[in-house]
């Protein structure tokens, strides 16, 4: 899904180029990232090309036909570099607390998906916060591996080594409770989509459909908390590229009521279609591949 926000992305540069040492929301559906504009008034990398773009369409075709395909999946290795681990850990660590907690309490209960899903995603953003803050600092100060060592010494040294976790709570008040509505949804609809086709086993089309739905379900009752993540991303972003101006940032729960005050309750809403759109498909293809891999290899170790 990466392709759909490399269009966003340009056709939004293409309407308000970003200003150096601006931050802007770089989402594939997998992980969100934040960049930052380097070098003279604009920036310089596969955001800014010189082709005009009218529209969605026109871009897919213009890119691909003047940049090539593989400008499609730029800026993905940075993603991969933070989503593979995430992921990995993610994934693991829900398939096993659920089948722990299932053998504990002898119950295959609807809410231990709930509970599972909340406390893998916990887990995974915990371990990744520090990373995805010393990938920021590297990018928005174009530091080498050394500097960074002494960069993160020196904010320990100032703010202890909870500075590392910063962001972590708005990350956490959004991914938690994604996590926990869309595993208890998935294994929810996969259940009744079974019992419907009379199939003991999901297929890789049932897997595919219950992410796709649970993961639609997940988004929109998340997405106050995913405006006010995007926010409070951007001004760590913001505080990383300018940390004498940068001003302190705002507790989650007053920025609602800001956005509220300003926009309305459709201010919490705002980026509904956009979100949907990559949320859904990435969802539906993580869930139903990883599904398949699984008994692929399962099959495989029982053969041999």
């Amino acid at each position: 899904v990466t392709p759909l926000d490399v269009v966003k992305i340009r056709l939004q540069a293409q309407r308000t180029p970003f200003s150096k040492g601006k931050c802007f929301l770089y989402c594939n559906g997998l992980m969100d990232h934040l960049y930052v504009c380097q070098n003279g008034n604009g920036c310089t990398a596969w955001y800014k090309a010189p082709t005009r773009f009218n529209g969605t369409l026109d871009a897919f075709v213009k890119i691909t036909r003047y940049e090539g395909i593989r400008s499609l999946w730029s800026g993905l290795p940075p993603t991969l570099v933070m989503a593979v681990p995430a992921t990995a850990i993610y994934f693991t660590t829900y398939d096993q607390l659920r089948d722990y907690l299932q053998a504990q309490t002898g119950s295959r209960g609807h809410h231990i998906p709930l509970l599972a899903g909340a406390l893998a995603r916990m887990g995974a953003v915990t371990v990744i916060s520090p990373l995805e803050l010393i990938r920021t600092k590297m990018q928005s100060r174009q530091l080498s591996y050394r500097e960074l060592g002494v960069c993160i010494q020196s904010a320990v040294a100032q703010d202890g080594w909870l500075s590392l976790w910063r962001g972590w709570a708005p990350t956490v008040l959004r991914d938690v409770p994604f996590s926990a509505l869309y595993w208890f949804n998935y294994e929810l609809v996969k259940e009744w989509l079974c019992g419907k086709a009379g199939l003991d086993a999901a297929t890789f089309m049932i897997s595919f459909t219950s992410g796709a739905i649970s993961g639609t379900v997940a988004a929109v009752l998340t997405l106050p908390f995913d405006v006010v993540k995007t926010q409070r991303q951007i001004e760590l972003g913001d505080s990383e590229v300018h940390p004498v101006t940068a001003s302190k940032p705002s507790s989650t729960w007053l920025l609602l009521r800001r956005i509220r005050a300003e926009s309305g309750a459709r201010g919490l809403f705002a980026g509904f279609l956009p979100r949907v759109i990559k949320v859904a498909p990435a969802c539906a293809i993580m869930i139903s591949t990883y599904e398949f891999g699984k008994t692929f290899f399962q099959k495989l170790n029982q053969e041999r």
